[in-house]
C-alpha cells in the first residue's frame, strides 16, 4: 500500500479501442492488487460493464501520452494483451496513477503477490485437499510405472543433486546413483536425463535432460552408461538408436561448445541418433512477440499491411518451429517405436514445450480437460521450468522474460484447428489459463521450480488454480469432443507445412473476444430448449380431447 500515491480518482472516462462504443465515466481505484474502475454510466446504459478490474501483475507496462481533450491519456498494456485507455481529468493524478502502478506490477517479494492475499470461500481444510486435487503419481501409475524397464529413484529426494528438478524421478532399472551423479556433474544445472512420458502400447519413452557439458572433446562414461541404459529400456528397441534430440538451432549449440557445453558426440555414444530441431531462444522469441503486438496494439491497418507485419514478425514461424519439433518426437515414438532424449540448453524452455506437446499427441488422456491439468503439473511445474522468471512477476531481470507458456498454448489452440473433435476442452480454457497465469491469483505458478516453492510454502498460503478450473469445468467443455476413435485418434500427427497456422485472434487481439466455441455453445444450448419444447408439444397432442 505504501506505492499507492492516489488511491481514488474521479471523473476518469474508460476508453475503447472499438469506434462506436459509449465511454463510460467513473471512478478508478487503486488497491493493493488491482486496479479498479467503477462506472456511473452503467446505471444508465445496461450495456456497460459496472466495473473493470484488472490485476496489477496483468500489467506489461504504462505509458502517459499528450494531453487529449478533457484529460491526460494513460495506456496499460496487458501481458494479457489486453489494451485499457484511461483519460485522467487532473496531470497530478495521472502521473501519481502511472508511478504507482510501475511499482505495483512487479512487486519485489513472492509475499506481495496476489495469491498470498487471495480468499476463497474455502476451509483450511478444503485448500490443502485442493492441492491433492493433481496426482502425479496417480499420473505415472495410469501409463505403467513403475515397471520391470522403469524405476523409481530417491536420489534427489533432498533436492541435493538437481535443485530445479523434483524430488521423485524415473530412471532404468539398474542404474546406479553412480552412474546418476556422474551424469548430473556432466549436464548443465545438473538436469541429467529422466523419464517423461511412457508410451503405454510399444513401451518408447520420452526423456528429458539439459544440454551435456561436452565441449569440442570432453565425455562421461557416466552420462554414456545412463543413455545406453535408457536406449535398452524400450522393450521392443532390438537393434534401434535411441534418438537424441537438441531443440535447439544447430548454430547456438555450436557455439555452446565454445563455453565447454554443446551436444552429444555420435562417436562417444553408441547407438544414438542425433537431430538438431531448431527453436530459437527466448530472447529471439520475446523479441518476435514485441513486433506482433506492435502489429495488433498499433494503428489501425488495411489487411495487407497487418499480413505484412504478421510475416516480420516471424511469430507463426517460430509456432511452426515448435509443432514440427513435436511431431518429430511424436512420430518416432509412435510410428518407429524408438525411445527420443530432448533437451535443449538448461532443459525448461524449449525441453518443456516439445516434451508435452508431444506426450499430448501421443496420449489422448492430455486431450481431457483433467488430463491437460495433469499435463501442465507433469511437464512444466514439476520439471521447473522458470514461471516467475519467465512471466516477469518480480521486479528482476527483464531478459528472463520470455512467452514461452504462451506458445505452448497456441501450439494447442493450432492443434484443436485442425482436430476440432479430440479436445474435451475448448479455446476459452486456454485464454482462461493464461490469464490466471499472469494474475498471481493462485499459487501453483509462482517460483520457478518445486523446491522455491516449498520454501514459500504455498500449500499453506495460497490456493490451487486446479479445483478452480475444475467446478467451471461446464463453460469450458468443447461441443464437438467425441472420444470416439473415428472421430478422436489415438496419436494426433498434424500437418505444420506454413499454410496450416493462423492467427489466434482470441489470444492476440483482445478487442474480440467471441470465440467460435462461445458460438457453438449458445447453438447447442439453444437447440437444447428447442427439444424439450418439441418433447412437451408432443406430450401436450397426446391427451385426450374433451
Amino acid at each position: 500500500m505504501e506505492h499507492i500515491k492516489t488511491p481514488k480518482v474521479e471523473g476518469v472516462q474508460l476508453l475503447h479501442s472499438s469506434p462506436g462504443r459509449p465511454v463510460p465515466l467513473g471512478t478508478m481505484y487503486l488497491t493493493a492488487t488491482h486496479i479498479i474502475f467503477t462506472s456511473d454510466t452503467s446505471r444508465s446504459d445496461p450495456n456497460c460493464p459496472q466495473e473493470t478490474w484488472l490485476a496489477h501483475t496483468h500489467i506489461a507496462s504504462v505509458q502517459r501520452q499528450p494531453r487529449y481533450a478533457g484529460g491526460f491519456p494513460l495506456v496499460i498494456y496487458c501481458k494479457t494483451f489486453r489494451v485499457l485507455h484511461l483519460l485522467i481529468p487532473h496531470e497530478s493524478d495521472c502521473q501519481d496513477v502511472m508511478l504507482s502502478l510501475t511499482k505495483l506490477m512487479q512487486p519485489g517479494q513472492y509475499e506481495d503477490l496476489y495469491a498470498f492475499s487471495y480468499k476463497a470461500k474455502a476451509s483450511s481444510a478444503e485448500r490443502q485437499a485442493g492441492w491433492n486435487f493433481i496426482n502425479l503419481r496417480v499420473e505415472f501409475g495410469r501409463i505403467g510405472l513403475p515397471n520391470k524397464h522403469w524405476q523409481l529413484t530417491n536420489i534427489n529426494q533432498n533436492y541435493q543433486v538437481c535443485e530445479t528438478y523434483p524430488a521423485k524421478l524415473y530412471v532404468p532399472v539398474g542404474v546406479s546413483d553412480i552412474t546418476l551423479l556422474g551424469s548430473s556433474r556432466f549436464r548443465s544445472r545438473g538436469r541429467f536425463p529422466v523419464l517423461s512420458y511412457l508410451h503405454v502400447n510399444n513401451g518408447a519413452a520420452i526423456c528429458r535432460s539439459s544440454q551435456p557439458l561436452a565441449g569440442f572433446s570432453a565425455r562421461c562414461l557416466e552420462d554414456e552408461g545412463l543413455l545406453e541404459a535408457i536406449r535398452q529400456a524400450n522393450p521392443g528397441t532390438g537393434q534401434n538408436a535411441l534418438c537424441v534430440v537438441d531443440t535447439r538451432p544447430k548454430l547456438n549449440a555450436i557455439a555452446n561448445r565454445a563455453a565447454g557445453k554443446g551436444y552429444e558426440n555420435e562417436e562417444n555414444y553408441a547407438n544414438i541418433r542425433f537431430r538438431f530441431l531448431g527453436i530459437e531462444n527466448i530472447h529471439v522469441m520475446r523479441n518476435s512477440l514485441t513486433k506482433l503486438l506492435e502489429v495488433c496494439q498499433g494503428k489501425a491497418l488495411t489487411v495487407r499491411e497487418f499480413i505484412s507485419g504478421l510475416a516480420v514478425s516471424g511469430w507463426l514461424r517460430h509456432i511452426q518451429a515448435i509443432m514440427q519439433a513435436a511431431t518429430y518426437i511424436a512420430k518416432a515414438v509412435s510410428d518407429e517405436g524408438i525411445s527420443v532424449l530432448v533437451h535443449c540448453s538448461d532443459g525448461w524452455d524449449r525441453t518443456t514445450q516439445a516434451c508435452a506437446l508431444a506426450s499430448l499427441m501421443l496420449d489422448p488422456h492430455y486431450r481431457t480437460m483433467l488430463g491437460f491439468m495433469v499435463l501442465v503439473e507433469k511437464e512444466w511445474l514439476s520439471f521447473g521450468h522458470k514461471f516467475s522468471h519467465r512471466c516477469g512477476f518480480l521486479e528482476g531481470d527483464p531478459r528472463e522474460v520470455s512467452p514461452v507458456f504462451t506458445q505452448f498454448l497456441e501450439c494447442i489452440w493450432q492443434l484443436q484447428l485442425q482436430f476440432p473433435c479430440s479436445f474435451q476442452y475448448n479455446e476459452h480454457f486456454l485464454l482462461y489459463l493464461h490469464e490466471l497465469v499472469y494474475s498471481c491469483q493462485f499459487g501453483n505458478f509462482l517460483g520457478n521450480h518445486v523446491q522455491e516453492r516449498e520454501t514459500l510454502r504455498l500449500l499453506e498460503k495460497t490456493h490451487t488454480v486446479w479445483t478452480h478450473l475444475w467446478e467451471r469445468r461446464v463453460e469450458f467443455r468443447n461441443p464437438l469432443y467425441n472420444n470416439k476413435q473415428n472421430c478422436n485418434p489415438t496419436v494426433l500427427l498434424p500437418s505444420t507445412t506454413a499454410q496450416c497456422f493462423r492467427f489466434w485472434k482470441g489470444m492476440y487481439w483482445p478487442r474480440s473476444k467471441r470465440t467460435t466455441e462461445d458460438v457453438l455453445l449458445e447453438l447447442s444450448e439453444k437447440n437444447q430448449e428447442l427439444e424439450k419444447e418439441i418433447s412437451l408439444l408432443d406430450k401436450v397432442s397426446c391427451l385426450p380431447v374433451i
